[in-house]
């Protein structure tokens, strides 16, 4: 029995994901790491937070603040309990349409993407942002609602809701203060790209994107990234 289990085909989805039964475990791991690393900001008095924080003028030195800070949450309990109830909203369905892998990929790219969205539109001016630390999973979850709506569209579905809560939530940054809206932009636009590169891969080619997709999204990141700094050095200079 063992053996012709091992050997059965396994069964797929629209998308190429492996169905599983169960739990999403990808996303409870996701909630889990956020919930321990938040009772760590508030037990260590805020040390845990400026450890893994991002900020764009420590990103360069500290490159692993890009995904750290998608970990961290403001000491707010409303700031960690909304993301991680969108993120509890579409996670499962994402998780068992794309299957982990791909879904894990999709989500740390997109908490990347957000941090980068702040490097590229934040202004290095004194008072633009650079030194302003940025926490949240605000970035990686606006990726999701990219990702989940263009899988939508390709089943068919309607996804006027997911416009609908993307817009509200982008328009929340300019009536309330101390978000950053950058992130929400860079998560978007890479939830988006990686979430259609997945979605209308051919049949043929979906195992090589699992790993392709993230390499060739974070080479592009990287370099985008480098060619900001390389941009504003003697800014840095000044910051540090």
């Amino acid at each position: 029995m063992q053996e012709a289990a091992r050997t059965a085909p396994q069964q797929r989805t629209v998308f190429g994901g492996t169905v599983r039964q169960g739990r999403p475990v990808v996303t409870l791991t996701i909630i889990g790491i956020c919930a321990v690393s938040w009772v760590l900001q508030l037990v260590t008095g805020g040390a845990w937070t400026q450890r893994w924080v991002f900020a764009p003028f420590l990103g360069e030195s500290e490159p692993w603040r890009f995904l750290t800070a998608a970990f961290l949450h403001s000491t707010s309990p409303l700031h960690i309990l909304f993301n991680m109830y969108a993120l509890w909203l579409v996670g499962p369905f994402l998780e068992q349409a794309l299957g982990r892998v791909r879904f894990a990929s999709l989500y740390l790219l997109a908490a990347v993407g957000g941090q980068v969205g702040v490097l590229l539109l934040a202004s290095p001016e004194p008072g633009g942002g650079w030194t302003q630390g940025v926490v949240g999973a605000s970035g990686a979850v606006f990726g999701l609602f990219g990702a989940i709506f263009l899988l939508m569209r390709r089943l068919g579905r309607n996804a006027t809701q997911i416009l609908v809560l993307v817009a509200i939530n982008m328009a929340i940054p300019f009536f309330v203060g101390g978000i950053a809206w950058q992130a929400h932009v860079g998560g978007l636009i890479v939830g988006m790209a990686v979430g259609a590169a997945y979605a209308y891969a051919p049949r043929s080619m979906r195992q090589t994107f699992v790993w392709l997709v993230p390499v060739v999204t974070m080479a592009i990141l990287i370099g985008l990234s480098m060619w900001k700094y390389s941009t504003v050095g003697p800014v840095l200079g000044l910051l540090g």
